[in-house]
């Protein structure tokens, strides 16, 4: 098997390239060592870069990036997690495939996940500017069409039952990227109730309010963190949200605030 004529056919024809699949021999661990690892490193490393190297503009606060070492860490616990969520899936799909009327196929299973992610892999480049991860999450959506293509070929699942199967495994995937989530904050790359929203993206926030350096008292941060300290104290009957306004402060360019006193 050629990685990028399978990933090019399976993206561009899935329709022709499901049936070769279907027939072709394979285990568990010649589909994560021979195609996925490879392909699950792209979004991994290219939010790592995105991130701890082009960094995410914010208008005149300059650019903020995470610190190399630290995002390299959140990389690589995405990447393992994701693989682990890829091994995970095949198991539902294979458990669910009498209730749907196919056969049970533990490898067949192992293929129709592994080769559903391949646009969102694929799509992972574009972590590499984080203000185009939209178009990433677009790929990852493509993949829940292969799948429902995959279902009948792979697990012998009648065409008319594809549409169900199809919603009961992205529903399973759903509770298993937010379990994955939690593992991963728990874990502690990805900082106090990051949740669902973005494992990546939340620890590298957690690693840049870490890193931020603080603001002496009597300057322009200074002054206004506490500020917002007096406000938080003084509760909120306002309507404000102390705790929103104080993250905001924290995030704040030292450098830049400062030359502008």
């Amino acid at each position: 098997m050629n990685l990028v004529e399978r990933a090019k056919n399976i993206v561009l024809q899935p329709n022709q390239e499901w049936p070769v699949i279907a027939g072709e021999p394979a285990d568990t661990k010649s589909l994560f060592a021979g195609y996925a690892m490879p392909l699950a490193v792209i979004p991994s490393i290219a939010a790592w870069l995105g991130l701890s190297v082009i960094g995410v503009s914010a208008g005149i606060l300059g650019t903020y990036r995470a610190p190399i070492v630290g995002g390299l860490g959140v990389a690589i616990l995405s990447y393992v997690l994701g693989l682990v969520s890829v091994f995970v899936v095949g198991l539902i799909i294979d458990a669910l495939a009498p209730s749907f009327g196919g056969e049970k196929n533990n490898v067949q299973a192992m293929k129709c996940a592994v080769y559903a992610h391949t646009p969102a892999w694929l799509g992972g480049i574009f972590n590499l500017i984080p203000a185009l991860g939209v178009l990433a999450l677009l790929a990852a959506l493509y993949g829940l069409y292969l799948v429902y293509l995959g279902l009948p070929v792979l697990m012998k699942a009648p065409r008319e039952k594809a549409v169900g199967y199809t919603v009961v495994v992205v529903l399973c995937a759903i509770v298993l990227t937010i379990v994955v989530s939690a593992i991963s904050g728990i874990i502690g790359f990805t900082g106090g109730g990051v949740g669902s929203a973005g494992m990546l993206r939340g620890g590298a926030d957690s690693i840049l309010g870490s890193a931020r350096p603080q603001a002496a008292p009597d300057s322009v941060l200074g002054k206004l963190d506490t500020l917002s300290k007096k406000t938080e104290e003084s509760g909120s009957s306002s309507g404000m949200n102390p705790q929103s306004l104080r993250a905001m402060i924290a995030r704040l360019d030292l450098g830049k605030l400062e030359a502008m006193k």
